[in-house]
């Protein structure tokens, strides 16, 4: 068990997000839902104020504090996808209702929260052996929002 878990700020929404987060990834699950013992910033006496939970087995927090902070990008959280499937799905699911789709597999999902899915495919053809491919297969990532690894796949052999 790591020493250190990712905490994420919400505004009364953690336990949706929590909820939302573990729904994507096997290996996820909610741990602990802590409620409010008394009134406070991060909520009336009742409500959620914590959720300790975890994705693919690494563990987060999400916390109710009060007054909502907006994320950027200075941080995010990369999801190695085995497949085009996998990342259409984890893509098409985080930028949902809200999500907001960046450049180069980096979005924000609908609390603001700053992800990179990415297809583990991508250092073959952004570190290869032939450097004028690797070049290729960079300049065709930049055009792109969401990977698409046959994309960068025929970038990369020059096709």
């Amino acid at each position: 068990m790591s020493k250190i878990t990712p905490c994420l700020w919400f505004d009364g929404e953690a336990e949706e997000a929590a909820n939302f987060y573990v729904s994507l990834l096997p290996d996820s699950k909610i741990e602990v839902v802590q409620k409010n013992s008394v009134d406070g910033p991060g909520g009336r006496a009742g409500t959620v104020l914590v959720v300790e939970f975890a994705l693919a087995g690494q563990r987060f927090m999400a916390l109710n504090g009060g007054r909502r902070f907006e994320y950027t990008h200075a941080v995010s959280f990369k999801i190695d996808c085995a497949d085009q499937a996998e990342v259409d799905r984890l893509w098409d699911t985080l930028t949902a209702k809200g999500g907001e789709p960046g450049r180069c597999g980096w979005l924000k999902d609908r609390f603001g929260v700053s992800w990179q899915i990415v297809p583990t495919a991508l250092p073959k053809y952004l570190g290869g052996a032939d450097r004028a491919g690797a070049q290729r297969a960079m300049q065709a990532m930049l055009g792109m929002g969401k990977l698409d690894i046959a994309a960068l796949k025929k970038a990369y052999d020059g096709s």
